[in-house]
This record gives structure tokens, C-alpha cells and sequence, in this order.
């Protein structure tokens, strides 16, 4: 029976699976353009792979056992179409994992990764023939990846706190309690975290600092760096 069902004749056509593929790759593929355009590293080829795969897996979690559910009132067999599919959601998790990277205080990748995994779903979706659910998930997702860019540049501009690290090297033999007292006054700014080590060339305050949509973060680090004590400061 196993070499029967191998061979069995899949309950959709071929050209129908061709259709559902082709627009699978249709769809994410405009949504690895996107992210090409955004200058992500996880682009056009990553997103078709992804919901290339994903629609393969959806066609053959619903149709690749249809030769033992026809035939399971005669035998022991157990078929639940959904296992494949919920698979692809956790497996597409552990792949936009390594989309995520982290700079400094700054984490980049988290829409990249949002959208690995919005394109396994409409790559699901394709597979399944689900083809409307797809279209109005894709454009969805496109519009707001695109048009939801300025929006959100002026949110964080005017309302948001930035979360910003900045490392201040200091000389042999530094005080770096008058340093510390004015990374805690600047206004508008609150210090999150803080760390002093010595070095080989000297002392080195890293401090995450939190700062409001009407702090000037900038002028204020300026005037520490004119210390005479201060060598060098980086702002990340």
C-alpha cells in the first residue's frame, strides 16, 4: 500500500500546482523586493525561498495523504493535515532569528524577520489555494512596510525615547565621578545602565542612556568631550 500511495495521482492537478506556486513566488517575492529596496540582507531570495517552501509544505500537509485518508477506514492510519503547517510556523521562527542582529543598544532586523514569517503564511496560503487570503495579506503587508515608514520617522522624532550607548574614554588618572554626575543631569535624558573599567589606556564610562524626543543628546555629550580629561567619546 506505502508504494501505491508513493505513486497515486495528487487530488489537485498539475497545472493547478504550478498556479499555486508561481503566484507564491509572485507575491513574497514583492515582498523581498521591499526589503532588497530597504537594503536588508534578507531580500528577494531569502523571501521566494521561504515561501516557495512554505507553499510546497502547505500543499503537501492537505493533499500529499490523501491516498490514506481515502483508504483509512480499512486500516490503522492517523492523518492530521494542520501538523506540517504549524511545523513551518516554528521552523520559520528559528529562521528569522538569525534576521535579528544587535549594534550597541540598537537591535536591527525585527521587520526583516516579521516578514520572513508573513511570507511563510502566504506561501501556506498559496499552497493551500487560498489565493484571495494571500493577495489581501501581501498587500497588507506592503503597505505597510512602505507607507508606514514616515509615520513612523516622525513618531519617533516627536514622541519616542531613544535608547543610545555612548563610551567615553578618559586619561590616566581621572575622576570619573564629575563625568558620571553629568551624564545623570542632562536634561531630558535618563541613565539606564553603567559601566567603568581600566584599560591599558586609561579609564572607559559606558552608559546606555534613554533620551526624550526634546533632548539634544548631542550638544550636551559635546561639552563633556571638551573635559580635559575626556580622550575620546563614541556615541552608538
Amino acid at each position: 500500500m506505502l508504494a501505491a500511495a508513493a505513486l497515486a495521482k495528487p487530488a489537485v492537478g498539475w497545472g493547478d500546482i504550478v498556479v499555486r506556486f508561481v503566484v507564491a513566488v509572485a507575491l513574497v517575492g514583492a515582498v523581498g523586493v521591499e526589503r532588497e529596496i530597504a537594503g536588508q540582507p534578507a531580500g528577494l531570495r531569502t523571501h521566494i525561498t521561504v515561501g516557495l517552501g512554505a507553499a510546497l509544505f502547505g500543499l503537501i500537509s492537505v493533499h500529499g495523504f490523501d491516498a490514506y485518508v481515502a483508504g483509512r477506514n480499512t486500516n490503522n492510519y492517523q492523518i492530521d493535515v494542520s501538523r506540517v503547517a504549524s511545523q513551518v510556523v516554528v521552523g520559520v521562527g528559528f529562521l528569522g532569528a538569525g534576521a535579528i542582529l544587535k549594534e550597541g543598544a540598537s537591535i536591527r532586523g525585527l521587520t526583516t524577520a516579521a516578514s520572513l514569517w508573513a511570507s511563510a503564511a502566504i506561501g501556506l496560503a498559496c499552497g493551500l489555494g487560498s489565493f484571495f487570503a494571500a493577495v489581501a495579506t501581501t498587500v497588507a503587508l506592503l503597505l505597510s512596510l512602505i507607507f508606514l515608514r514616515a509615520p513612523r520617522g516622525w513618531v519617533r522624532r516627536r514622541l519616542a525615547r531613544s535608547l543610545q550607548t555612548v563610551i567615553i574614554h578618559l586619561r590616566h588618572g581621572a575622576n570619573p565621578s564629575e563625568l558620571v554626575s553629568a551624564l545623570h543631569e542632562i536634561d531630558g535624558c535618563d541613565v539606564k545602565a553603567m559601566s567603568i573599567r581600566r584599560d591599558d589606556d586609561g579609564l572607559t564610562i559606558e552608559a546606555d542612556l534613554k533620551a526624550g524626543p526634546q533632548c539634544d543628546l548631542e550638544s550636551s555629550l559635546g561639552k563633556i568631550a571638551e573635559s580635559n580629561d575626556v580622550t575620546g567619546l563614541d556615541l552608538a
